[in-house]
């Protein structure tokens, strides 16, 4: 299985990162995660503009354009003969010794890039079945808009969620609901759709901007504003949303039920909207 390591594809044993990296000592870095349908990437013009974004946010000079890296990865897919499956992508701002905090002088450092793939099938009983949550507060930097390799605060969440047998931890501040741990969070009230505004407490999802985007075509009303934890209890549907869970059923919440505990007949139709979007560029997908 080949790797990027850098500008070059290369073996995974062959790659060799240095202890006094700065994504190793201080998760100084950014990452991304994009989806493969088909042998082909799925929205990657946003999640590079993204991944671009984030590094203007933390003055990180990238190695490459967002051509450049859109070829690499597709050579990457080429190679591992990918054709469902995820493509994780990380760049650190690199070696940088004695160690300091501060940010050091981009001519004294070279950022380090690798990506990895790896086959995963969608997983279609889940996304019928839905996932079960809990809600935890949110304890996360302010800088949730960033997708830093820095997620200690988003782990511990999942990790909570995992203990008590359940698949997602909802996140809230005061009495609003942000996102989830390792997704973006939606409600479905009156046939109306809820979603946090994009802002510096949630990451701006790729995903969910599809979603919200395909929703309005169809005239559905789409609003970008907090909701409560209360509204979130009461809403008639809930769903997460990622790269990888695409529109995911949310059925249960502290262990009580959303609606009859099914998933319900707007988030199925959000699934069928999104899954004509991948294919309007990957083609057909099963």
């Amino acid at each position: 299985m080949k790797v990027i390591w850098n500008s070059k594809l290369v073996e995974r044993e062959d790659v060799k990162i240095d202890m006094e990296d700065r994504g190793y000592q201080f998760a100084d870095g950014l990452y991304e995660v994009i989806r493969v349908y088909n042998g082909i990437l799925f929205t990657a013009t946003q999640h590079v503009e993204r991944l671009f974004t984030g590094a203007k946010k933390i003055e990180l000079i990238l190695p490459f354009t967002k051509e450049e890296l859109i070829q690499l990865l597709k050579e990457l897919i080429q190679e591992n003969q990918i054709e469902t499956g995820n493509i994780y992508l990380q760049v650190t701002r690199g070696v940088s010794s004695p160690r300091n905090h501060a940010y050091p002088e981009a001519e004294f450092t070279t950022p380090i890039f690798t990506a990895t793939t790896t086959i995963v099938p969608r997983n279609l009983k889940m996304m019928k079945n839905g996932i079960k949550v809990i809600t935890l507060p949110d304890m996360r930097w302010l800088h949730c808009d960033i997708k830093s390799i820095s997620l200690l605060g988003n782990i511990m969440a999942k990790h909570e969620a995992h203990k008590k047998g359940k698949d997602e931890a909802i996140l809230y501040r005061g009495n609003d609901v942000t996102e989830c741990s390792a997704s973006n969070i939606s409600i479905i009230k009156n046939n109306i759709l809820y979603t946090h505004p994009d802002g510096n407490l949630i990451l701006p999802g790729i995903t969910k901007a599809v979603i919200l985007e395909t929703a309005r075509k169809t005239g559905m009303i789409v609003k970008e504003e907090t909701f409560s934890l209360k509204e979130l209890k009461e809403a008639d549907e809930v769903f997460a949303s990622s790269t990888t869970m695409e529109a995911m059923p949310v059925v249960e919440i502290d262990n009580e039920l959303v609606g009859d505990g099914k998933r319900g007949p707007v988030v199925q139709l959000l699934q069928e909207l999104y899954v004509a979007q991948i294919e309007s560029e990957c083609g057909l997908i099963h």
